[in-house]
């Protein structure tokens, strides 16, 4: 199965607690913080959420 690779790169503060929760479900939660994540539905639908708080590449 497909992977991406997520980075926060904008800070949490003055978000919505929605984005926030998003965030941290995603594993994320620092600036400059990458993790990698499976490609699902699930994961598509909150990275689209978040979109301007993050960067994604395909590996």
């Amino acid at each position: 199965m497909a992977k991406i690779r997520i980075t926060q790169v904008r800070s949490l503060i003055g978000r919505p607690e929605r984005q926030k929760r998003t965030i941290k479900a995603l594993g994320l939660g620092k600036i400059n913080k990458t993790v990698e994540k499976e490609v699902n539905p699930q994961i598509l639908g909150m990275v689209k959420a978040v979109d301007h708080l993050i960067s994604v590449e395909e590996l």
